[in-house]
């Protein structure tokens, strides 16, 4: 292939050389259709065939293409236009890109070569998407000899794939040369800014921010939407507020950013407990008339919700829902939650339907804390009274909602519905839920029934599921008021080798059932074990151990005992202290029953 190039008419003699790393056959056809394109390039196609002009470089085995000066064929000096609109070409098929930027990195050799914003974007674009961050570098250096840049949506795009590649560096290099054009580098910051916080990186986006105000860059409304949004992440509400201001005294055009940027003010002055200037901004902004947001309405409601402002909760739920913009099934569940903490329990169902009304899902969370804030506030008869009024609107229930009605039947001691309930729970797949599997073991333990719940428990680790804390308690509960001792021990070791940690009820426990066994050593074991690991006494396990140490005339360690319910501030009842009394009497300790008698009597 020849190529016939002069940079002046003084070295119109000269040779150019050019490398490319391709195979041969790889680019016949494409430098072809190319130089057609272009007639101020001349290929003679039996020259190639002929290997006249298509010689091979033996050290690398790659094809060289080179000038014959010997050819009689005369060709066109070409100007530097000739030689971009050629790349320009080039750039556009996939088959060659690669060829014209090795042919780029040796024409901007030639002092008269000038790229042209339209080379310079398709070689971005190469150069992205072979992920060559390394020849970006070397590019930008380009856009400061040449003194030119590509537009500036291209700049904004490159510096956004920067960031999005986490090629922050490089972002940084580009950011330096583009602050020279002041409108690419208003959209080149505000990309920065914005592919930062996709990645929650919302220090990062502070820091391209003053960045930008110490380049003397001024703001657009795009720009301030994205620093209000990381200083809102950060939790910084004031800093949002002080933005915003000056975003609006500033008098911008910020109509396609105006509801975002009014839904990180409210959002972010909601969540730092400023709901009323929040609701103040809110109206500010429907006087403007922009355009209005559910997850405005959203922000607000759940706000209010938060500080059991019901009144004002309520008005603009209602507006909301009068505008079809109640979308938020956490809007729902924080009044559901505000209700039962403010106890007006039967108004949670007025949320159901409004939520039916809106055609949403009752979620699984919402049914179990109306099942649960009835159980709270209004005890377990009116808990299952309103889980069954759900079933029946047709509320499906999950997990947790089966798991406290389960509770709530056992409490109430109506164990086959609880029964019912639980195989209805496993057949719809939630079998590994271990506070469902806690309360039938319990509900087993009251029964009696023993072997139903340790075939539930051997049942439940089959499934992968470990036992926890509670339904221990309750095996060793049932095992000890049956003087199995043997089993509880077994199932105290199970524990350690499982690493369950015992809480109180569990010492309490175990020492209860050693004491139906009247073993008090084993006892006496287990509380110095309790007090060891820092339990407090309370009234359960001093009423065990005033008996134990009095059976065991371990009188100094009835006293110690009842020294430390005083200082922990433990309460006896009037059988404890008169069997404490009595102790103390028959060992003829008179300072001490007087002791007793001043500091625990009446209480």
């Amino acid at each position: 292939m020849a190529m016939a190039i002069s940079s002046s008419s003084d070295c119109s003699s000269a040779l150019i050389n050019t490398t490319y790393t391709c195979m041969k056959k790889s680019y016949r056809h494409t430098l072809f259709s190319t130089c057609k394109a272009f007639p101020f390039v001349t290929v003679n196609p039996s020259s190639i065939i002929n290997h006249r002009f298509f010689q091979v470089n033996a050290s690398t085995n790659f094809p060289t293409i080179e000038l014959n000066r010997d050819s009689h064929h005369q060709t066109a000096v070409p100007d530097a236009k000739k030689f971009d609109s050629f790349l320009h070409g080039m750039l556009k098929d996939p088959q060659t890109q690669e060829l014209a930027y090795d042919y780029y990195n040796e024409v901007k050799k030639l002092p008269e070569f000038r790229p042209e914003k339209s080379t310079l974007k398709l070689l971005i674009r190469y150069l992205v998407q072979s992920k060559k961050w390394d020849s970006i570098v070397s590019l930008s250096e380009d856009f400061k000899i040449y003194n030119v840049l590509p537009d500036a949506h291209t700049c904004s795009r490159l510096v956004a794939s920067c960031v999005r590649a986490r090629k922050f560096k490089i972002a940084n290099t580009l950011l330096q040369v583009f602050i020279t054009d002041g409108e690419i580098a208003l959209l080149a910051f505000n990309s920065a800014m914005g592919g930062c916080n996709k990645l929650h990186m919302y220090y990062s986006t502070i820091l391209v921010y003053e960045k930008m105000k110490s380049a003397g860059i001024v703001l657009d409304s795009g720009c301030y939407c994205q620093i209000m949004e990381a200083y809102y992440k950060i939790g910084d509400s004031e800093k949002v507020a002080a933005l915003f201001l000056e975003c609006e005294s500033r008098k911008l055009d910020s109509t396609p950013f105006s509801t975002h940027m009014y839904k990180i003010l409210c959002d972010s002055l909601g969540k730092s407990g400023q709901a009323f200037e929040a609701l103040k901004f809110f109206r500010d902004m429907k006087e403007k008339g922009i355009l209005e947001d559910p997850s405005i309405y959203a922000s607000l409601i759940c706000s209010f919700a938060s500080i059991t402002e019901v009144k004002l909760a309520e008005e603009l739920f209602k507006e909301a829902e009068e505008k079809g913009m109640l979308r938020d099934p956490e809007v729902f569940l924080k009044l559901v939650l505000m209700y039962i903490e403010e106890g007006l329990v039967e108004k949670t169902l007025d949320v159901v339907e409004s939520m039916k009304s809106a055609k949403l899902k009752i979620s699984d969370c919402i049914s179990c804390a109306i099942v649960n804030g009835f159980s709270k506030r209004r005890g377990y008869w009116a808990a299952v009274k309103v889980y069954e009024q759900l079933i029946s609107q047709g509320c499906i229930p999950g997990q947790v909602t089966y798991a406290s009605i389960i509770n709530a039947y056992c409490r109430i001691g109506l164990y086959s519905k609880a029964e019912k309930v639980f195989i209805q729970m496993q057949q719809k797949g939630f079998d590994k839920c271990v506070v469902a599997y806690s309360s039938m073991v319990a509900m087993y333990g009251k029964t009696g029934r023993i072997r139903d719940a340790m075939r539930l428990v051997a049942k439940m680790k089959a499934k992968g599921c470990e036992p926890n804390v509670w339904i221990y308690n309750s095996l060793m509960d049932m095992h000890g008021r049956a003087k199995n001792l043997r089993q509880v021990e077994k199932l105290w070791k199970e524990m350690e080798r499982r690493k369950v940690t015992p809480d109180k009820v569990s010492y309490t426990t175990v020492i209860s059932a050693y004491n139906r066994a009247r073993e008090f050593d084993m006892c006496v074991k287990f509380y110095n074990e309790f007090r060891m690991n820092g339990g407090v006494i309370d009234r359960a396990m001093a009423g065990i151990m005033v008996g134990v140490f009095s059976k065991l005339s371990q009188i100094e360690e009835l006293v110690k005992l009842l020294q430390d319910m005083k200082s922990e501030g433990t309460k006896l009842d009037e059988r404890l202290y008169h069997s404490a009394m009595n102790a103390l009497r028959d060992a003829g300790l008179q300072m001490q029953a007087q002791w007793l008698q001043q500091n625990f009597e009446g209480t």
